[in-house]
This record gives structure tokens, C-alpha cells and sequence, in this order.
């Protein structure tokens, strides 16, 4: 690779990069190619017992239940590998858990049971590795060549859309012609070869050792900020906290109302927001018992944490377009050989290109001209992009809906739009992400980015049960539009608010280095 003007002459790419991306797009091949085929799989085989009515409202559950699970089971990958086993062995072990759900979807396309325990096995392995892979990349950089780290997150987030895009393409083929073993199969394998180049390149990783248990970690000042009571101050802190418990319990009588996996969703929402206002209330006094770089760092990740989750409305959207996108090309005219699903692959295609275009045209250019699209301006252009491309896609519904026969070709317009927020969103917050960490809570701040895709996928599971409230429908008619048709625009809606919302809080953001110095 040449060296960029103005870079420093001694930054060099680590070797063992290209085994971590080589892995990386096995991997995103295999979860892409079961991911958007699940929709179909559902409605046409799964699913075929229940009325015909019900089954795409049902089907859409699963998959978001599915997504769900796939980003809350980073949570738990970070803590395992932060405090026992490390990133490469977590991975490592993980990896043939994923395969083991592979096999499940593939032996088990007519037992629910079995079907649905390869799905659970597929988020347990998929969630617990997704912020250590990115992690990892990080952690084979230092300060010499770190400003190749970017570029590499870039490509680490290119070749996961080369995966896709192949996924996207020829998996509905396959599961048309030759069925969900053969569809369902194919990802398995390439899970399995992922997980042989990860274990291939072991010897030239560089390890990062686990940080010992530290006395002045996250939570113990976190503990300490809210279990203070200092004479002649209120402990308001402590009280939203405790309120957020008592939230969160009362989640869980909504389960008849909203299912188990959105009410256990909701309840750690609760925990996570309240616990985390309360703990900002009272941080200060916190320094009596823990140094002022413990006490500066967990303000440095509350921080954090508000620009995940000003990004999970993102997430809402983009994910619906595997459930919600391809419900609406089942509506529209298209060849008989091409398949709503094959839609998704225009995703990934336009990723690769604008990554490539972006890095080395549009941003450049901009930057020429006075314009420095910093991170978090790219994310939250990234976010109002969203909610532009359901603007388009809503009016296509009230199209559909008045009985205009729209062609799949139309979809292109929101593809495009959506995938260029994408590229600003989720491409820079990986890197965003690791550079905001303190060094101890690398895999951890990286689990809760990537949380931040569970709770924007909670949304759409609310706003799901909402409508199926007669009241709510009843509400809805009124307007003279559709359920669907109003639901994309409450989606665009909730978007470009949070967009709103994201640049006012990013003026006073202040940007962390965190990257180790060796």
C-alpha cells in the first residue's frame, strides 16, 4: 500500500491484517445469506400453519426478535472476553458455535424447535464475536500507524459488503431452486472456512493482555457515584437511578402486551438510561475514592453512550429493510425470475462504491472547499439520510395502496439514500467507537455500539404491537392513509428528529485519542 502525503514514514500496515478481513467477509457472507433469506423462508415454509394474514406481521417479528439477539449477545462476547479468555480465544470458540447454528437451519427447515434453536445459536455466536472482530482490527495498531486505521476500518467495513452482496444475490436463488438445506447450508460452510483463516493467521496477531480487575473500573465508580451520601446534598442521582429499576421491572408486565424478548429489551433500556443520568448527577463525588482519570473516563463513556443511542432511530430503519422492503417488493411488478429478496444486494453493491467514492472524492472535495465532515457530522447526516429514504419509500406505498402498479425499480431511489447514511453512520462509527474507549473497556464500549442496533430494532417491535391495538388502528384510519404507508412515515419521522437531536448534542462533544501509544 503507498503511503499517503503528510503520513508518517515509519506507519506500516500490520501483516495479519488481511487474515482478520478475510475472515471478516467469509463471515458476513454466511450471516447475510441465512439474514435475507429468513423473511421468505418464514412466510413460504415455516410459517405455512398459520393463516395467510397473519404470517407477514409474524414473520416480521421473528426476524426482528432474531436482530435483536444478534446485537444484545455483544454484551455478554465483551464481558467474556474482557475479563476471562481474551478477544482471539472468545472468537475463536464462538465462531464454532455460529457454525453449530448454521448446521441447525440446515438439518431442521420443518421443526420450529430446531429451527429456531440454529437461530439462537446463530445470534449467540454472530452477537458474542461482533465487537470483538472490529475490536481486535484496533488492537494490531498503535499510535505509529494509527492513522491507517481508518482506511482499514473502511475496508474491514468494504469487504463486509462484498460478502453481502454476493449473499444477497444468490442466496433467494438458491433457496428457490434447490431449498433452505442447500441455502441454509451454503452460509454454514463459508462460517466454517471464516473461522479456519481466523485460527490460520493466530501467530502473527498481536495480543493485547487482559487488564487486571481494577478497583477504580467503570461500574465501581459508577457504584460509588450513586451509593454516595454526601451531608447537605440531595441524592436526586441515586433516585432516577432506583427509578429506572422500578421501570424496568414494570416492563415485564408488558410481555402479554409486547412478547418476552421486547419487554427485556425495554426494562434494560430503562436500567441503562436512568442508571446512566443518575450516575452523571452525582459523578463528582466520586473523586473522594477514586482517582480523576477513573472518574474523567466514565464521563468520557456516558458521553459516548448518548451518541449510540441519538443513533438507534439509524437502526429502526435500516434493519427494516430485510422485513418491511421486501414486504413491499412482494407488492410490486418484476421479472418472474428475480426474487424480492435479491433487492438487499443493491445494498451492499452501493457500499463498495461509496466507500471508494467517498474517501477519495466527495471528502476530499468537500474538505478543499472549507467543509471538514468530522465524525460525528458524518453520523448525523448518516442519520437524516434514514429518514429521507422512508419519506420515499412511504409515498411509494400510498402509491401502491391507491392501486398504482410500481415497479421494483423504484426501490432503487430509497436503497440509495439509505445506503449513503449507512456508509456515514456505521462505517465511521466503528472506528468512532474504538478510538472514544478507554483502554480497558475496549470489547465492552464496542458491545454497546453495537446495542444500540438492539434497541433500534426494539422500536420496530413497539411500534409493531402498537398497531395492533384496534384503538391505535382505529386512530391510524382517520388519516386516510394505511397502517404501513403511516408507519414509514412515523419511521422517517422519528429519524429526522434524532438527526436533529445528534447535531446539537455533537457542537459540544469533545473527541477522545485512546488508541495504545505501543
Amino acid at each position: 500500500m503507498t503511503q499517503e502525503a503528510g503520513q508518517p514514514a515509519q506507519a506500516k500496515m500490520p501483516r495479519q491484517i488481511p487474515y482478520i478481513i478475510a475472515n471478516e467477509g467469509c463471515e458476513r457472507f454466511s450471516f447475510y445469506g441465512m439474514r435475507n433469506i429468513l423473511t421468505p423462508f418464514l412466510i413460504t415454509s415455516l410459517l405455512l400453519s398459520m393463516p395467510e394474514q397473519l404470517r407477514a406481521g409474524m414473520a416480521k417479528e421473528i426476524f426482528h426478535t432474531f436482530v435483536i439477539g444478534v446485537y444484545f449477545f455483544p454484551l455478554l462476547g465483551g464481558w467474556i472476553a474482557d475479563r476471562f479468555f481474551g478477544k482471539y480465544n472468545t472468537v475463536f470458540w464462538l465462531s464454532l458455535v455460529y457454525c453449530a447454528g448454521h448446521a441447525c437451519l440446515a438439518i431442521f427447515e420443518n421443526s420450529r424447535n430446531g429451527f429456531f434453536t440454529g437461530l439462537f445459536l446463530i445470534a449467540l455466536g454472530s452477537g458474542g464475536i461482533k465487537p470483538l472482530v472490529a475490536s481486535f482490527v484496533g488492537d494490531q495498531f498503535d499510535q505509529s500507524n494509527r492513522s491507517l486505521a481508518q482506511k482499514v476500518f473502511d475496508g474491514f467495513y468494504w469487504i463486509i459488503n462484498f460478502g453481502s452482496f454476493f449473499a444477497s444475490l444468490l442466496m433467494p436463488v438458491f433457496l428457490k431452486q434447490f431449498g433452505a438445506s442447500v441455502a441454509f447450508g451454503i452460509p454454514g460452510l463459508l462460517m466454517l472456512i471464516a473461522t479456519i483463516v481466523f485460527w490460520s493467521g493466530r501467530v502473527r496477531y498481536v495480543y493485547v493482555p487482559l487488564a487486571p480487575k481494577d478497583p477504580h473500573s467503570f461500574l465501581n465508580v459508577v457504584r460509588t457515584a450513586l451509593s454516595s451520601a454526601t451531608p447537605g446534598q440531595d441524592r436526586n442521582g441515586f433516585y432516577v437511578a432506583v427509578l429506572g429499576l422500578v421501570l424496568a421491572g414494570g416492563s415485564l408486565f408488558l410481555i402479554p402486551q409486547i412478547g418476552i424478548v421486547a419487554a427485556l429489551c425495554l426494562a434494560l433500556v430503562m436500567v441503562l438510561g436512568c442508571g446512566g443520568m443518575g450516575s452523571w448527577m452525582q459523578l463528582e463525588r466520586a473523586r473522594s475514592a477514586h482517582p480523576d482519570e477513573a472518574v474523567d473516563g466514565v464521563r468520557a463513556v456516558l458521553r459516548v453512550l448518548v451518541v449510540f443511542a441519538l443513533v438507534t432511530p439509524f437502526w429502526s430503519l435500516f434493519d427494516q429493510k430485510a422485513s418491511t422492503w421486501v414486504l413491499q417488493a412482494d407488492l410490486m411488478t418484476k421479472p418472474s425470475w428475480f426474487q424480492s429478496a435479491q433487492m438487499q444486494a443493491l445494498n451492499p453493491m452501493l457500499v463498495m462504491l461509496l466507500i471508494p467514492f467517498n474517501n477519495l472524492v466527495l471528502f476530499p472535495l468537500l474538505k478543499r472547499i472549507g467543509i471538514e465532515l468530522t465524525a460525528l457530522r458524518r453520523m448525523g447526516l448518516g442519520i437524516a439520510f434514514s429518514g429521507l429514504a422512508w419519506i420515499v419509500v412511504g409515498f411509494m406505498q400510498l402509491a401502491i395502496d391507491h392501486g398504482d402498479a410500481l415497479t421494483i425499480t423504484w426501490q432503487i431511489l430509497p436503497y440509495a439514500l439509505l445506503t449513503f447514511g449507512e456508509v456515514l453512520v456505521s462505517a465511521t462509527g466503528l472506528e468512532f467507537a474504538y478510538s472514544q474507549a478507554p483502554l480497558a473497556m475496549k470489547g465492552v464500549i464496542m458491545s454497546f455500539w453495537n446495542l444500540s442496533v438492539t434497541i433500534g430494532n426494539l422500536w420496530v417491535l413497539l411500534a409493531n404491537s402498537s398497531v395492533k391495538s384496534d384503538a391505535v388502528t382505529a386512530q391510524i384510519k382517520t388519516t386516510g392513509i394505511s397502517v404501513t404507508a403511516f408507519q414509514m412515515f412515523f419511521f422517517a419521522g422519528f429519524a429526522l428528529l434524532a438527526a436533529l437531536l445528534f447535531a446539537l448534542y455533537a457542537r459540544s462533544y469533545k473527541m477522545q485519542n485512546n488508541y495504545r501509544t505501543s
